[in-house]
């Protein structure tokens, strides 16, 4: 493997630890819905910033994709790391657009626990990637 690039991780994860706290804040104000959103891009950025460091291209925003692609770099994912990745990738499109529900608008189907779940999740995935630097 190639040598690891600690400003590049550092920088990524800077970013993903900010977002989770944002996400968080949202929870507690009852933003549930950008509280979700906002933990799936913690959880995104914290896999980009190891894969970053490790000197990979690191595109899209599904995270359990860019978790496969960790794994090709001969790292352990633990399944429950993948099972939060899975949660969060749910958690991207339809927590901003009004269109991905039959009616109403994405506010209306979350809720403390959805957010709670998915800040779980991130907070999980974050202390994951520090973990495997």
């Amino acid at each position: 493997m190639a040598v690891f690039d600690h400003g590049e991780y550092q920088r990524w994860l800077a970013q993903a630890e900010h977002t989770l706290a944002s996400a968080r804040r949202d929870a507690e104000a009852g933003d549930f819905a950008w509280a979700c959103f906002k933990a799936q891009q913690a959880g995104e950025y914290a896999v980009k910033a190891l894969l970053r460091g490790f000197g990979k291209p690191a595109y899209g925003h599904a995270i359990r994709r860019l978790l496969q692609e960790v794994a090709a770099l001969a790292l352990e994912v633990p399944e429950g790391v993948v099972a939060a990745g899975q949660l969060l990738d749910r958690h991207y499109v339809p927590t901003r657009h009004p269109d991905a529900y039959p009616e109403g608008s994405p506010h209306e189907y979350y809720d403390a626990r959805a957010a709670e779940e998915a800040t779980s999740a991130a907070h999980q995935i974050v202390g994951w990637t520090q973990s495997a630097e």
